[in-house]
């Protein structure tokens, strides 16, 4: 990996394209080396990891309603949708937005956290979406998510957004870009244009995540991923965009971040070497921020120990600065002690989160954020104990570089009423590559069945996870497969029967994705 520094270049110091990040990162998304065979077997993970949190999500109002917005742009060849038979096909960037929102509506995907936060699958649905609709291939796909991933991960090494109360989607819009760009086989100067259009297009503030949390949660990284079609569509047309994006005296770091005297140094792959960032990534055992990841399994740990819940006086998580401040006390956030809090904000209170936790020694992703669950009184006053403090030492592991240091978890301390403190700590959740039950592929299968109980058949599912094992051997023309249909009883009658009976008033999509390989 090769370290480069990102800084502001004033107009009258005309900064080459090869100095820009934009076209460093172009180059290697170009640069089309072997996928090894770990990263393939990530891929195949996060793919059933995205399918299965998607299929827990289908019936939820938000993930209704942007495929309602969705199907109203069939397209031929176009993209599938969750849930739905290979037939119904829209243009591939209402795909991405629909499809992005359902793996995104219940917090229960991926993630990656360093100088910034992330949840890399995100890029998966606009590249799956253009995938299908360009015919490509199963090595095609494998080829577009491993360097989507890196990007997004390198990003998220390099670049602060949070600190400036920037959205973190602006480290996805380009990399769902780049990783397009890799799966087209694009010139290094399309892709180059549509990551920067895709920076430009994806720069929104982080009060999508402060006070009242609402359904944009979920739709945040989906519109990042239809902007990055978006982008990438407009590249192959020959358009350009502004540029350097990130380093202009009017860009992105000069304006939304640390100003013309800031610094960002990104690590990115030396030509030639293999992109292996996805296996820097974790998934969420449990429906809920990250960071509550960890503190789910420790409370669940220490309940027995505690027992008689009504006999707590106070509970003290003592955690790292995101923690402290995104989702305990710190914030400062009224709503994340209120029981009528949407489920957004309440995946967002670290205080409700372990006082469920404690009380339930379990976690479910529907179950635990029920309105009657939420305003139970004895809930409410455990809830209304619990505090959070930022430790310095848990902040430091937070930003370690050192896999077998990095922590998100911390020290929970709490005091009984007679006086009695009892305390225990969890550095990492027991899901992580270092935890106590590492995922591997037969925890995604699981947590796949698991949430697909009900909705996918068990044939339909076998089907699916068959594919996912052959995503390397699928021709042209077969990335269909990777999507699962669900039962017919699951729908009700009026989507199952009226949404796509493409009635003449649908618009009908506009994209220029080249539909044969004679444009690429």
């Amino acid at each position: 990996m090769k370290q480069h520094d990102v800084h502001v270049h004033p107009s009258r110091a005309s900064l080459p394209r090869t100095g820009q990040l934009a076209w460093k990162i172009a180059e290697v998304a170009a640069d089309h080396v072997a996928v090894e065979r770990a990263v393939v077997e990530m891929i195949g993970n996060r793919i059933i990891d995205n399918a299965a949190v998607a299929a827990a999500s289908l019936k939820r109002r938000p993930v209704v309603s942007a495929r309602a917005q969705a199907v109203a742009h069939r397209y031929a060849p176009g993209a599938t949708l969750y849930g739905f038979s290979p037939e119904h096909r829209v243009s591939p960037e209402w795909a991405a937005w629909a499809n992005g929102v359902a793996v995104r509506e219940l917090d229960f995907h991926d993630t990656f956290l360093a100088a910034d936060y992330s949840h890399p699958g995100d890029n998966i649905p606009p590249i799956l979406a253009v995938a299908q609709h360009c015919g490509r291939s199963g090595a095609d796909l494998i080829r577009g998510i491993a360097a989507a991933y890196e990007i997004h991960v390198d990003l998220v090494k390099g670049i602060c957004l949070h600190e400036h109360k920037i959205d973190h989607i602006a480290h996805l819009g380009p990399s769902a870009a780049a990783g397009i760009g890799a799966l087209l086989n694009l010139s290094p100067e399309t892709i180059y244009q549509a990551v920067q259009q895709a920076l430009h297009v994806t720069t929104t503030t982080r009060q999508s995540r402060k006070g009242e949390i609402s359904s944009w949660k979920a739709y945040a990284p989906a519109f990042a991923g239809k902007m990055a079609v978006e982008a990438v569509d407009r590249a192959l047309r020959g358009e350009g965009a502004p540029s350097p994006a990130w380093e202009g005296e009017d860009g992105f770091i000069a304006w939304l971040l640390g100003g013309p005297q800031a610094n960002y140094r990104v690590p990115l792959p030396e030509r030639g070497e293999p992109k292996r960032a996805i296996l820097d990534t974790y998934t969420k055992e449990h429906s809920a921020e990250y960071q509550s990841q960890a503190l789910i399994d420790l409370a669940r740990r220490m309940a027995p120990a505690i027992g008689d819940l009504d006999r707590v006086r106070e509970i003290v998580i003592h955690t790292s600065h995101h923690t402290h401040y995104v989702i305990g006390t710190g914030a400062n956030d009224p709503q994340k002690t209120d029981p009528h809090a949407s489920r957004e904000t309440l995946d967002h209170s670290i205080m409700y989160i372990f006082a469920v936790a404690l009380e339930d020694r379990a976690w479910h992703h529907e179950k635990s954020y029920a309105s009657e669950r939420a305003g139970r009184p004895e809930t409410v006053a455990l809830w209304h104990k619990i505090k959070t403090v930022e430790d310095p030492e848990w902040t430091r592991r937070y930003h370690s570089h050192d896999p077998r240091e990095k922590a998100f978890g911390g020290r929970v301390v709490v005091t009984l009423d007679n006086g009695r403190v009892i305390e225990d700590e969890l550095a990492v959740a027991d899901a992580h590559p270092l935890g106590a039950r590492p995922f591997g592929r037969s925890d995604y299968i699981g947590k796949f069945r698991t949430l697909a109980d009900g909705i996918v058949s068990p044939t339909e599912q076998t089907r699916f996870l068959e594919a996912v094992d052959r995503v390397e051997q699928l021709r042209a023309g077969e990335l269909e497969s990777l999507n699962f249909v669900v039962d017919a009883s699951f729908l009700g009658k009026s989507e199952a029967a009226g949404v796509f009976d493409w009635k003449s008033g649908g618009r009908q999509g506009a994209v220029g994705m080249p539909v044969s390989r004679r444009s690429i």
